[in-house]
């Protein structure tokens, strides 16, 4: 088994990557980092630890999964490889270019793997999304949008969170999500473009986006802001042959929440209400109605990062797109609208 250290037991430590942790039989959680609660409450076998330092020292543990604060990322993912760890990082990676390539490049001399927990390719809705694209009933791509919008229009009352710092803002909180989905679809762009915007009262820190990738034909638009208080499309795709437009989101974080884990009957399903809509005729097909969600399943990233590390199997998050998107988010994060 992969003995792990989970390093922050935030939202995505406890929440989002400790259940999967625990299900998956190619892991174990040997040690948790937090000062503030005790994580054995949940996980008893696993060895409450209080310093980031102590649990890389451990010579049992082989992946180290950071999900502190986003601007300790760097120093702590570099202190987990200069320690002979693999590396599993909370998005946004890094915050520049330049320290994303300094934690490849000592990967390298160390001979060891780099992840970023980049959950949302195994969304309920990009799954399906992907899903359609893959069969081509759409055709070619002409216009693809995707929209992580939000009803949160208060501060959030983790100070840290709205302060400034290369990576605050929803650019970097949200925009590595929706980004990552369209540089796997699409690849490198041909050019890209984009603002963030202040829009709350009393904010310092971006909390709107929006970003264009170009592909020359297909164009691609991804935004974000934190005053949707009536639903909108979180997908829009238009092809030569056909639409497809999709409402609602993955529901594992939510069934995370109210104690619904992987394996569960109903576990990362969506209500039939959120089936998309594809409307296609090329000539030979014609289709007009709804289609069935895929279902979530956030533990594919798991059972892929036991692939590479046991088995050296291929990335599926490659170094390119990771670097894409991080000079993406950098660029656009000087552009103030």
């Amino acid at each position: 088994m992969i003995q792990v250290a989970i390093i922050g037991y935030g939202l995505s430590g406890q929440t989002l990557q400790a259940p999967f942790f625990d299900y998956n039989t190619e892991f174990n959680i040997r040690r948790i980092v937090t000062k503030n609660q005790d994580p054995c409450i949940r996980f008893p076998n696993c060895i409450h630890t209080l310093s980031i330092e102590e649990a890389v020292s451990d010579k049992e543990i082989d992946l180290v999964s950071i999900t502190s604060p986003d601007d300790t990322h760097f120093n702590y993912a570099k202190m987990a490889l200069e320690a002979g760890k693999h590396i599993l990082v909370e998005k946004p990676f890094t915050s520049t270019v330049e320290e994303a390539e300094i934690l490849f490049e000592l990967a390298e001399k160390k001979n060891k793997k780099i992840f970023v927990f980049q959950n949302r390719r195994f969304d309920s809705d990009f799954q399906t999304v992907k899903a359609v694209l893959d069969s081509g009933v759409l055709g070619k791509i002409i216009r693809y949008e995707a929209h992580y919008n939000r009803l949160s229009t208060q501060l959030s009352v983790k100070k840290w969170k709205e302060e400034i710092t290369p990576s605050s803002g929803i650019l970097y909180g949200l925009g590595p999500h929706i980004l990552d989905q369209a540089l796997s679809l699409f690849g490198t762009p041909n050019e890209f473009w984009g603002k963030t915007y202040i829009q709350r009262n009393a904010s310092i820190i971006d909390d709107a986006f929006d970003v264009h990738l170009g592909y020359g034909r297909t164009q691609v638009y991804l935004s974000s802001n934190m005053f949707m208080r009536e639903e909108t499309p979180r997908y829009i795709i238009h092809g030569e042959n056909g639409s497809f437009v999709k409402y609602g989101i993955d529901q594992q974080e939510d069934h995370l929440k109210v104690g619904l884990m992987p394996g569960m009957k109903g576990f990362g399903m969506e209500e039939p209400k959120y089936n998309a809509r594809l409307n296609v005729d090329n000539g030979y097909y014609v289709f007009k109605g709804e289609i069935e969600s895929k279902v979530g399943n956030w533990n594919m990233l798991f059972n892929h990062i036991a692939s590479v590390i046991l088995d050296n199997k291929p990335y599926l998050i490659e170094k390119t797109h990771i670097l894409d998107q991080i000079n993406i988010l950098s660029s656009v994060k000087k552009q103030i609208g």
